[in-house]
């Protein structure tokens, strides 16, 4: 009670949570200016790193943070000591002056520092790559940001006859957006969604970069697709969580496949050989394994009528 509590979030399920509870929310990247939404800066920020998202996108949200707090404003820093919290807490420290630790549990930490006057460090630069003639931009934190994945670049390799010209075609899960940007290249009306909002933001400047068509959304999995329907689906769906292995999300994107694909329409989908997506793929029809390679496997399935 009595407090203004503004919440801020680049993940289109958890901005979903939040509105639904009512919160004063905003879909945000480390660097958005937050004062168009809210003037005034406030006196207490609050930070959970995302140490597993790399060095670079840490960096980004200390610098963020460091530019949302006034001086003499304080930041709480929470965050896990296996992931770099002392070396991200350290960088917090020379930007916002001295502070402490005021919490531990097991390997998990929270400091609290109070911001003295400075200049807010400089955010790292995006990183990228060329393939096939496409100039890829990776934003800090987007998978594959600075080189391309061994199963995109296999899945993009064994569909390189493929003939789509003309025809409407969804990236699930675009990350950089080079699969998107690859079926553009070939004639393809694209769409890309990821529920990461640094991802659409990575995907709309490839996007930008090769000087390609195609509209990209924030999304929860298909939430925000309406009522578009597509001929292909083109996928190499995330199973990692932390070190561990977990199926929900891939199979997510295979039921939201189901729904919006056209009758004939056909699902491409790339993933390590052990994962088994042949299952629920055959819900759509009889599945295909189009390759095996270095421990990948590139499957297709195509709607029956």
């Amino acid at each position: 009670p009595g407090v203004t509590l503004r919440a801020v979030e680049g993940s289109a399920a958890a901005l979903a949570a939040l509105r639904e509870a009512g919160l004063d929310c905003s879909a945000a990247v480390p660097g958005d200016d937050l004062r168009e939404k809210w003037p005034q800066r406030p006196r207490t920020v609050t930070l959970v790193l995302s140490g597993d998202r790399g060095n670079a996108y840490a960096l980004a949200q200390v610098a963020w943070a460091h530019a949302c707090t006034p001086p003499g404003g304080t930041l709480y820093l929470a965050g896990d000591r296996d992931k770099g919290y002392d070396r991200y807490v350290r960088a917090a420290g020379s930007a916002f002056g001295s502070g402490e630790t005021i919490a531990r549990d097991g390997g998990m930490r929270v400091g609290r520092l109070v911001r003295r006057p400075g200049p807010t460090p400089a955010f790292p630069e995006p990183e990228g790559y060329e393939l096939g003639g496409l100039r890829v931009v990776g934003l800090p934190g987007v998978f594959s940001a600075a080189k391309p994945d061994r199963a995109t670049s296999l899945l993009l390799g064994t569909l390189q006859d493929l003939d789509l010209s003309g025809r409407r075609v969804l990236d699930l899960g675009c990350g950089t957006g080079l699969i998107g940007a690859w079926a553009a290249q070939r004639g393809a009306a694209v769409t890309l969604v990821d529920g990461d909002l640094q991802s659409v933001r990575s995907a709309e400047a490839t996007l930008a970069a090769n000087g390609l068509p195609g509209e990209v959304l924030h999304s929860d999995v298909d939430a925000a697709l309406e009522e578009r329907t597509f001929d292909v689906v083109l996928t190499n769906p995330p199973f990692h969580v932390g070190r561990g292995v977990v199926l929900d999300v891939a199979r997510e994107f295979i039921a939201a496949a189901a729904r919006r694909l056209n009758p004939g329409g056909t699902l491409y989908a790339v993933a390590n050989e052990p994962l088994p997506y042949e299952a629920a793929m055959g819900a759509l029809g009889p599945v295909r394994e189009l390759r095996r390679e270095g421990g990948f496997k590139v499957l297709a399935v195509t709607r029956v009528g």
